[in-house]
């Protein structure tokens, strides 16, 4: 595998390469600074923090074995969601940590931003690592979503996920895209029957 090669449907389990890269890449400073996340719950349970991991894990079952993107998947969140959190701790971790902060703030909604006007940043000015980290996280979400019971919100995320993320999935990964698709389908499916009753 390279950057981009097995994973999701792929059938080819990670070789020995792209194993002993994934064993020099110091994520664990990362996941240090990660664990500033594990007190924010998440509507459908658990916290930040496993999401965090979450993310990292389907962009490596997706065959994604580049530092830089996993180091970021680790910590996508962190300055969105903890109030008041010093950047420089980021930047100071090792000699890609500007590229890893660089990548964050692609995926951070900034304040000025609406929901709708941050999906389209990433659409349409985002680098390829931005809209692939964007797809992943959504997965998790999506994924995540099959525990939540607010079938408002679950109706809103969905259709969000439709009209804004198929499209940056469409230019990341046709792979994730397809997995986004049934995500939607599965939720769909449960909206619909939860009307049934």
């Amino acid at each position: 595998m390279t950057e981009q090669g097995a994973g999701e449907g792929s059938g080819v389990n990670m070789n020995v390469d792209d194993m002993l890269r994934l064993k020099q890449m110091h994520l664990a400073p990362y996941m240090q600074l990660a664990t500033a996340l594990i007190g924010n719950r998440r509507r459908s349970g658990g916290n930040m923090f496993r999401h965090q991991l979450d993310t990292m894990a389907i962009l490596i079952d997706y065959g994604y074995i580049d530092s830089t993107l996993l180091k970021a998947s680790i910590i996508h969140d962190l300055i969105e969601d903890v109030p008041g959190f010093d950047r420089d701790r980021i930047l100071e971790i090792d000699d890609e940590s500007a590229d890893v902060y660089k990548l964050v703030l692609e995926v951070t909604r900034r304040p000025i931003e609406t929901k709708a006007e941050f999906l389209a940043r990433i659409r349409e000015f985002g680098s390829d690592k931005a809209r692939v980290l964007k797809s992943a996280d959504r997965i998790s979400n999506m994924i995540s979503l099959g525990y939540v019971t607010d079938v408002a919100f679950v109706r809103r995320y969905t259709d969000e996920t439709e009209v804004q993320v198929f499209p940056i999935a469409e230019l990341a990964d046709e792979r994730m895209l397809e997995e986004l698709k049934e995500l939607v389908a599965t939720r769909r499916e449960y909206l619909s029957r939860r009307f049934e009753i």
